[in-house]
This record gives structure tokens, C-alpha cells and sequence, in this order.
């Protein structure tokens, strides 16, 4: 092997230490809720459980997509406890989440499972699609699959704008579309539609179904026809019915609104994430793969994200994608989030297999570094939420309402396959 193969080796070898020797089961002995069912997310960087947090939709999708999906990388004394955490967790969301009278998801309930909030979020039901699919895929439950079909099914009901195409946000319990506003009633977002593109490619993966080929073709056109500026390559943010860019502002049940926060934007703005971005590049680049090559200029966009990132929201003193930004300015928020930067080492991977561009290869490389030595605490071998720019932690919880195995998981093991390929 040359020099590039031994270091590229080298990291797989660390990254799969790291998934299947810490994070895993990290998740396995803390988030478990051996009382109730379900998961605990919400820990502390000395691993401190706070047993008396609500269960959001979002990250209890997200460990049954886990433990699921990161199967194959469970160590073998692991594996009962792995199996019995995708089950119980499944369980749960199907007895507490799901709504029997109106369908759909919940997005909150208690401990327990007793309903904190009723409502419908295109993007927690589009999680659901994606876990559900994957849960079926790793351990042949039909009922998941049928699960993840009516899901999918309520989204073209209720969500799905039938005038100007894509989908609407948020929604009652009822499905009946929220207020305008921070409600996000008259916007969409492309957080959502690539989220529901994602969750659409493992649907149609897990079922073969016409229509999932469909609605997944569909939306890739949304994403590349009207919520990326071409030109210059960076995703929009929010946008009107007719998806007319509107400056972004916070909507209730985001990340962005429940998100604590060091460095701050004040008032609306057309900003876009250069994580984000790189995340897109590659969930777009794995959608056309699944659908076997479609139509789309998406290799045009996939670089252009990727070249986007690199010259306005990379940090090449210190490491790492810096987390906010405007078009074709400098960067406006330099804090470093763990979501962000764990996908971005997929998309640079993803990009330099496609592109055979070095820089993809040098930015993949620095943000591992970078991560390995200020996002990971090495006791568990998990990330911290949120970093300066030089890498002084501001939030050093491992887990809360949003976050769980899923970003760090899913990358790691991403980059594993993606370095195997190389």
C-alpha cells in the first residue's frame, strides 16, 4: 500500500475501535430504559443518565435506527443486548408514539408514555419512515415495514402540497397544517426534504414499491430545482409555497429553536450550513445510487456543495466546518457543532471517491483530527455537542433531546465502508 492507503487504513482501523469497542455500547448501558421501554438520551459528559426527561420522536427514531442499522458492527458479546435494544425500543414507539385515532407519530410523551405533545412534524415522521425501514431491513419484521408504508402514505395525505410540489412542516394532532410563522405552517425548509429524502431512499430500498421510487425521484428535484443556489453551490434554507427564499428564521420544534447556543445570529437571515451542505452532498449522492442513476445534474451539485464548504465554512488553522454562514460571504458562526462535522467527513470521503479531488481527501483527514482530539471524550468514546472554534468545549453533554447515536454512529460507520471501497 502507498502512503494515502496506510493512513486511510489506519483511520478505519481507529474508527471501527471506536464504534464497536466505545460508542456502541456507551448506548447500550445508558440509554436503555429497563423500566419503562424506550431510550434515554439525555447524559452528561461523566455519563450521568437524567432519568427524568420526556422521550422525543426524533432521538427515540434515531437509537431504533441504531440499533438497527449499526448492526453489523456490534461485538459478539454484544449482540443479545443489541437485538433486545432495537426490539424494546420498537415496542415503545409503536404503544406510546403512534397515534391510533389520527396516524402518525407523536412528537412527545413522558417517561412513562403518556402524551406530552400531539403534534405532526413532516420531519420526526419522515425519521420514522427511515427507522422503521432500516429496522425491517436488519431484523425482517413485516409490521415495521407496514408501519413505515402508512407513514409514508399520511405524509402524501396531509403534507404533500399538491399545487407547488414538496412538503409543507409542521401540523396538529389532526393534520391540520400549524400557524404561519415560528408555527412554520406557510414554509417549507430544505432540513426537510432532505431528511424525507433520505428517509425515502431506505423505504424504497426496504419495500421495492413504484411509488416510494416515485415520491424519492420527486423529491431529489424538489432539493435540486429550488432549494440550492446553483450557481454557487450552498443550500437555502427556508422558503414560501412556492419555494421564493425566505430569510430563516426559528421554528418551534427545530433543532435551531431548541438548540443551546454560544455565538448567535440576531434576526432573520438567508443563512445557510456548511455541514448541512456536506451532509446533502452525500445522502443525494447514496439516493441516486439506490435508484440506480436518475436524471438530475446531482455529481454538478454534489461538487459544488462540497466546493462551497471548502472555501467559505472550512477552518484550515484550527480543523473542522465552522456552523453558519451567508452565500458567498465569510463565515458569520464559527462554533463547531458534532452533527456537522461528523457528517462532513462522510461527504469529503464521499466526494474524494467520486471527484479524486485531494483537497476532499486533506479536509476529510483535518476534521478527523480535529474531532479526535475536541469533540471525542475518550472515557466513552463519544462526542461532545458543541465546540469553539479552537476547540474549548461550550456544551459538553453527550446526549440530550436531539441527540444520540445517530450522527456519530452513522458517520463512523460510513467512513469505514467508504475507506473499505478506496
Amino acid at each position: 500500500m502507498n502512503g494515502k492507503q496506510i493512513a486511510l487504513s489506519a483511520a478505519a482501523k481507529e474508527m471501527r475501535e471506536l464504534l464497536s469497542d466505545k460508542i456502541i455500547p456507551f448506548w447500550l448501558e445508558k440509554s436503555i430504559d429497563n423500566q419503562h421501554g424506550g431510550y434515554l438520551t439525555c447524559i452528561d459528559d461523566k455519563g450521568k443518565v437524567n432519568e427524568n426527561s420526556n422521550k422525543m420522536i426524533i432521538t427515540q427514531m434515531r437509537m431504533l435506527w441504531g440499533f438497527s442499522a449499526l448492526k453489523c458492527f456490534v461485538p459478539e458479546k454484544y449482540i443479545e443486548r443489541s437485538e433486545h435494544a432495537a426490539r424494546q425500543g420498537y415496542d415503545f414507539l409503536i404503544k406510546y408514539f403512534w397515534d391510533s385515532q389520527n396516524g402518525g407519530f407523536r412528537w412527545e410523551t413522558e417517561r412513562e408514555g403518556a402524551s406530552a405533545d400531539d403534534g405532526k412534524l413532516t420531519y420526526a415522521e419522515s425519521f420514522a419512515v427511515y427507522a422503521l425501514s432500516e429496522y425491517y431491513l436488519r431484523y425482517n419484521d413485516p409490521n415495521a415495514l407496514e408501519y413505515a408504508e402508512k407513514t409514508f402514505d399520511l405524509l402524501q395525505i396531509y403534507a404533500a402540497d399538491t399545487l407547488y410540489g414538496g412538503y409543507y412542516e409542521n401540523f396538529e394532532s389532526n393534520w391540520v397544517r400549524s400557524a404561519g410563522g415560528i408555527y412554520a405552517g406557510d414554509r417549507k425548509s430544505l432540513d426537510i426534504h432532505m431528511h424525507l429524502m433520505e428517509a425515502f431512499t431506505v423505504l424504497y430500498k426496504a419495500s421495492g414499491k413504484e411509488i416510494h421510487r416515485r415520491k424519492l425521484k420527486e423529491v431529489i428535484g424538489i432539493i435540486v430545482n429550488y432549494m440550492i443556489n446553483k450557481e454557487s453551490g450552498y443550500g437555502l434554507n427556508q422558503f414560501d409555497a412556492a419555494f421564493k427564499s425566505l430569510p430563516a428564521i426559528n421554528i418551534y420544534r427545530t433543532w435551531n429553536f431548541d438548540r443551546e447556543t454560544n455565538e448567535k445570529i440576531d434576526g432573520p437571515a438567508d443563512t445557510t450550513s456548511y455541514g448541512h451542505n456536506v451532509e446533502l452532498s452525500w445522502l443525494l449522492g447514496r439516493a441516486c445510487e439506490v435508484l440506480g442513476g436518475i436524471e438530475v445534474k446531482s455529481e454538478e451539485v454534489t461538487k459544488k456543495l462540497l466546493d462551497h464548504s471548502l472555501l467559505y465554512g472550512y477552518d484550515y488553522e484550527f480543523g473542522g466546518v465552522y456552523r453558519d454562514g451567508i452565500g458567498n460571504e465569510s463565515a458569520l458562526v464559527k462554533d463547531k457543532e458534532w452533527w456537522q462535522n461528523f457528517e462532513s467527513m462522510v461527504g469529503y470521503l464521499n466526494g474524494y471517491i467520486f471527484y479524486n479531488d485531494e483537497r476532499y481527501l486533506e479536509a476529510f483527514r483535518l476534521t478527523w483530527e480535529f474531532i479526535k482530539k475536541y469533540f471525542i471524550i475518550n472515557e466513552f468514546g463519544e462526542s461532545r455537542r458543541l465546540l469553539s472554534r479552537t476547540g474549548t468545549p461550550v456544551i459538553s453533554d453527550i446526549g440530550n433531546a436531539w441527540k444520540g447515536i445517530y450522527h456519530t454512529g452513522r458517520a463512523i460507520a460510513e467512513c469505514i465502508g467508504m475507506i473499505e471501497k478506496i
